[in-house]
């Protein structure tokens, strides 16, 4: 019972932390995209940028949110196999960037640890979920 409150504790967090992140560069995507886009030195240049950047990185990144939540609430673990996913995706996409264009600056490196551990620390959630459930549905039979 203790680690079952341990698991929801923890995997609560990574919600709220994926949250968290999500919502907020969602939310200064739809307000200004271009302090987005600051935070890597790219300059928009034309509407067309502007509204790309605000569907991907405020609608899409909304839709996340609005997503993640929902499994949150109601399929704990399959929300940390989304965010695994999700964080992984993100990693992933930097390790490509690495190997086809070269090293990344202080905010991809930064960035790819923190989405790796996210990643790591949600399937680890997903998967001991998981096993509890088994051992839970094994204790009744």
């Amino acid at each position: 019972m203790r680690t079952n409150r341990i698991l929801d504790a923890v995997a609560w967090s990574l919600v709220g932390i994926s949250a968290l992140g999500v919502g907020a560069v969602s939310a200064m995507a739809f307000m200004d995209p271009q302090a987005v886009m600051d935070l890597v030195q790219v300059d928009l240049g034309t509407t067309d940028a502007y509204s790309s950047i605000r569907g991907v990185y405020g609608g899409v990144g909304a839709t996340l949110l609005v997503v993640l939540l929902t499994l949150a609430r109601r399929h704990r673990r399959e929300a940390m196999g989304f965010l695994g996913v999700l964080w992984g995706m993100y990693a992933l996409s930097r390790l490509i960037t690495i190997r086809m264009e070269g090293a990344l600056g202080d905010f991809g490196s930064q960035w790819l640890v923190i989405e790796a551990v996210l990643c790591a620390a949600s399937f680890t959630v997903y998967a001991l979920m998981g096993r509890q459930a088994q051992r839970a549905a094994y204790s009744l039979t």
